[in-house]
């Protein structure tokens, strides 16, 4: 029997915004995206992706300043190393569940938000 993803629990797993301490992604499974554990892992992204933009402010800032240190660039580089994996982390759990909702028929992006000049 082949190996079975998340999409393919019912209800679909959702992958976490946090890992186990060895690194392991986390799941959750409930079918109520109102559940107490659903809202704390929305609040853990709001708060990564909030931190990713302050970050990236930052970085704008310590790059541009030439007198910045190369120990400096090095932590730089490590947070936004942090940031950029919790991002991809948070964009493949949201793209999960938008084909989830879906029924896995439509495309990841079915239902997604447009913006101006978005078809």
């Amino acid at each position: 029997m082949p190996d079975r993803t998340a999409r393919d629990i019912e209800p679909p797993l959702r992958l976490l915004p946090w890992t186990t301490p060895d690194g392991k992604p986390c799941y959750l499974s409930s079918g109520d995206a109102g559940s107490r554990l659903n809202r704390r892992a929305d609040e853990v992204e709001a708060v990564q992706l909030n931190m990713g933009t302050e970050l990236l402010a930052h970085a704008r800032a310590l790059l541009d300043d030439r007198k910045t240190h190369a120990g400096e660039l090095r932590y730089l580089a490590h947070r936004l190393t942090e940031a950029l994996r919790d991002a991809l982390r948070i964009a493949e759990s949201r793209g999960e569940r938008l084909v989830a909702d879906d029924g896995g028929a439509g495309h990841a992006d079915a239902g997604a938000p447009r913006g101006p000049g978005v078809p």
